[in-house]
């Protein structure tokens, strides 16, 4: 009877510690899923708030930028100025378009997430906040680099007009500098021949005794000078008449060390008054 009574003991003390192992690991197990959603949820929280991290850095550096445009749109205007505003413009377009996917992917995050959003949803309608008051900023700068663009382009085209003025003014200038010193040039030709009798009478400058008496004489016999310049012409005679009528006092006819001549004249302006065409007869 004795050991009848014993062995449903140790049945029951059995079954109780297999019941009591089952528990303990039950609970280690409720444990380890406790901690893996801990770490899990630690894991996601610490991605989330890197992304709102991301997004405030990226509110600074277009802050940043915004400033760098500001300086360089007070200065004075100049290519390096106009880089440094188109440099930092692009930045702050790219930089908000990231912050804006950054935004959005927040939200789907969030939607889907098993952490406490209350105040997550906050911050991120804090950063929506923050966006479109920068977007508010980013409009208004480039509405004014727009409205100093206008001006720049309207002096611009007034500098080109002027400048297109001021060149046809310098063009009609030269043209009639041009057209003025052709017409002096002109006004103080002259044309000058020595010769024999015969030469002369071949030339036909020299007919019957009279000087260019004739329309037809040879024009190309003669040599063009400037009267301004002109003012010696060298005779390589012993001999020399002037044929056509020249103010006395006006010219000397002076002798070389080899008795040549050489007419000097001493006043071009009175010299040619009465004929620009000058006929030395020499032997």
């Amino acid at each position: 009877m004795k050991k009848l009574f014993i062995l449903p003991l140790c049945i029951l003390a059995l079954t109780a510690c297999d019941f009591g192992r089952q528990a303990e690991e039950r609970a280690q197990r409720e444990r380890d899923s406790l901690m893996q959603i801990i770490s899990e949820r630690d894991t996601e929280l610490n991605d989330i708030m890197g992304s709102v991290n991301e997004v405030q850095e990226g509110f600074r550096l277009i802050n940043e930028a915004e400033g760098r445009i500001t300086v360089a749109n007070s200065g004075p205007e100049g290519a390096s100025s106009r880089e440094v505003i188109r440099d930092n413009m692009a930045f702050i377009q790219q930089t908000m378009s990231e912050n804006r996917n950054r935004i959005a992917q927040l939200q789907e995050r969030l939607r889907n997430s098993n952490v406490n959003v209350s105040k997550l949803t906050k911050v991120i309608e804090n950063l929506k906040t923050q966006l479109e008051e920068q977007n508010t900023r980013v409009q208004e700068l480039t509405a004014q680099l727009a409205e100093r663009d206008i001006v720049i382009a309207a002096q611009g085209e007034q500098i080109d007009t002027l400048s297109q003025n001021v060149q046809q003014l310098a063009e009609d200038n030269a043209q009639k500098e041009a057209t003025i010193a052709a017409q002096d040039k002109d006004l103080n030709k002259a044309w000058f021949v020595f010769g024999t009798k015969a030469e002369l009478k071949e030339q036909k400058i020299l007919q019957k005794g009279d000087v260019l008496r004739s329309q037809d004489f040879n024009r190309d016999y003669f040599t063009q000078i400037d009267i301004r310049i002109d003012k010696e012409i060298k005779l390589y005679s012993k001999n020399a008449e002037l044929l056509t009528s020249h103010p006395a006092g006006s010219y000397q006819l002076v002798r070389d060390e080899h008795k040549q001549y050489s007419l000097h004249i001493t006043d071009p302006q009175k010299f040619w008054s009465t004929s620009k065409y000058l006929v030395i007869l020499v032997k």
